[in-house]
């Protein structure tokens, strides 16, 4: 083992300014040159807290009391300034548009040589080498604007990666890519590691993304304090995840219900590397016993849409000839790679955008000649970005807001005000300011304050992006609930869990055509569709095939449904 270590923790302490208790107690960690570190945590454990801690922006950006040392490359950080922290470790935030500065893609990639004052023809070369790390090449003229969220945090990527750091930290860098982006993120971090011998950091809640390739310790954090500190077979085998609200990996849970013991011995820890010989027959024989069934919707249709273009500058076709069918009480993900169209979607919906072509129906009658005030009432848009929807600085005001402006009475305002806000996890919180929100949290008021305008149709954009296991679960057996009091919901995805787990129903756009209308388990399970569409197959259809499973999409939705009947109980 080297012996100095890169990153050293002792007895570290931090407690905000504003908060009543400290955010990380006693921090013991040391991490060494060239290591490969995932630290996991539910929202609220502290990780972000100690990733701020790394590279400076605590104490730097945001005040406190730090108590205890913590060194970079032997130096206490608290005696440097953010300059020199920011020369040893880069960072890419899960917020990319916090990250932006230039007015295309490509100034944006070579900031950091600019200030260094690199030579043109110098800079432009390592531009364009970083760029095709992140396939972002033929992006680099186009501003932030044009960039899907995926592109952006690509262009993020990038940026830290030009300037040569000893250690890279990435703050949830899979929070709004696709499936198929995520897993090449995961990939490209991988290569840069196997390459380059940087030590690499990663704080991110969907662990089984993350173990897509080899990572050489999970840190756990719960409530401030370090949980464990284990390589990835001993974690998934032991009950550290599921005490500490973390999702554990999808083929975990499917062994477990088939009654396996999951031992470090299996090598639990990545699908590559489990070795299947110790629960084939159980895994066939929990198959057979939970056989999949059909579920049809037979209610009528809600929200119809008839060959629908559409095209922002009259050249590129965003949406090309899209029809489908939506029932009433339906509960449906429309899923397809970063810039696909989904999100175009939504705004003809509400009528943020005119449909170039075609026919939209409500219940049967066409709604072009409604206006956006009066498609609110019925249709609500939960954006995926909550800073782009909140106006007020209280979150009780902000939940109100739709009702003040509708001129409901104040007294009818607050009885619906408290029930929404106890469903969406935040009654504790009514008094407070949104700006002391995490990310998470502020998604969960953007909720409330569609909800509490009673929509019949609820459109969500990435509802679950930066939850935790436990709010996103909290989230979406709120919306089940909701679902079951009539409303349909639309959600708008890259969590190919949550299409598995939640909706019966998928629909998938690539290149803005619907490639696929048919069951969530079929999309996930089809590799032509999962190609196209830059999704990625789950893990239990790869825990299928190694166990000699011939159907293996009969064997996802069994899980699903025995997952489900499990909740039922």
């Amino acid at each position: 083992m080297h012996k100095q270590a890169i990153i050293e923790f002792q007895n570290f302490s931090f407690q905000y300014y504003s908060q009543a208790e400290p955010t990380l107690y006693d921090i013991n960690l040391k991490i060494y040159p060239g290591e490969k570190i995932l630290i996991v945590g539910p929202s609220g454990s502290g990780k972000s807290t100690l990733g701020h801690c790394l590279n400076g922006l605590i104490p730097f950006s945001y005040k406190g009391e730090i108590k205890g040392s913590l060194k970079i490359n032997g130096l206490e950080t608290k005696e440097q300034n953010i300059f020199n922290l920011s020369k040893m470790i880069g960072t890419v935030l899960q917020d990319s548009d916090g990250q932006f500065v230039g007015l295309t893609a490509g100034e944006d990639i070579a900031f950091a040589l600019e200030n260094d004052n690199i030579p043109h023809t110098e800079m432009h070369a390592r531009v364009n080498k970083v760029a095709q790390m992140v396939d972002m090449q033929n992006w680099l003229t186009s501003s932030p604007f044009e960039l899907s969220g995926g592109q952006k945090q690509r262009t993020s990527l990038a940026g830290v990666l030009i300037d040569d750091v000893d250690i890279l930290l990435f703050d949830e860098p899979l929070a709004n890519l696709d499936p198929a982006t995520g897993k090449t993120a995961i990939e490209i971090i991988d290569d840069i590691h196997g390459n380059s011998n940087k030590t690499i950091v990663i704080i991110e809640h969907r662990l089984e993304d993350v173990l897509h390739r080899s990572i050489d310790r999970v840190i756990v954090l719960n409530e401030g304090r370090i949980i464990a500190d284990m390589n990835a077979h001993e974690l998934v085998s032991s009950t550290v995840l599921t005490d500490n609200g973390i999702r554990e990996p999808l083929y975990v849970t499917a062994l477990k219900y088939a009654g396996v013991k999951v031992t470090s011995e299996m090598l639990p820890g990545h699908i590559t590397t489990l070795n299947p010989e110790f629960s084939r027959d159980a895994l066939n024989i929990w198959h057979n016993a939970i056989l999949g069934r059909d579920q049809q919707n037979s209610n009528p249709s809600i929200l119809k849409l008839e060959n629908v273009s559409f095209s922002y500058d009259g050249v590129r076709q965003i949406l090309d000839d899209i029809s489908f069918d939506i029932r009433e009480a339906e509960m449906i993900s429309i899923v397809g790679k970063n810039g696909a169209g989904k999100s175009t979607l939504s705004k003809l919906l509400c009528g943020f955008e005119k449909e170039d072509r075609g026919t939209i129906y409500y219940q049967g009658v066409d709604i072009k000649d409604k206006t956006i005030k009066e498609r609110a009432e019925i249709i609500g848009l939960v954006m995926q970005n909550p800073n782009q929807m909140i106006s007020k600085p209280m979150i009780y005001d902000e939940v109100a807001l739709g009702l003040r402006l509708r001129n409901i009475p104040e007294d009818q305002i607050s009885e619906r005000v408290e029930k929404v806000l106890k469903v969406c996890g935040l009654t504790p919180f009514r008094q407070w300011p949104i700006s002391a929100l995490s990310y998470g949290q502020k998604k969960r008021v953007t909720i409330a304050a569609i909800l509490v305008l009673n929509p019949k149709i609820l459109i969500l954009d990435e509802p679950t992006a930066g939850q935790d296991f436990r709010h996103y679960t909290e989230i979406m057996e709120f919306l089940v609930e909701i679902n079951k009091l009539g409303v349909t919901i639309i959600l708008i995805t890259h969590d190919m869990h949550l299409m598995l787990e939640y909706t019966p129903r998928a629909i998938v756009l690539a290149g803005g055509r619907k490639i696929a209308d048919t069951a969530a388990s079929v999309v996930l399970t089809d590799p032509g569709v999962i190609a196209e569409a830059n999704l990625k197959e789950t893990s239990l259809f790869n825990l299928a095939h190694m166990a000699g499973i011939p159907d293996g999409t009969h064997f996802v939705q069994g899980f699903i449904d025995y997952e489900r009947g499990l909740k039922n109980r």
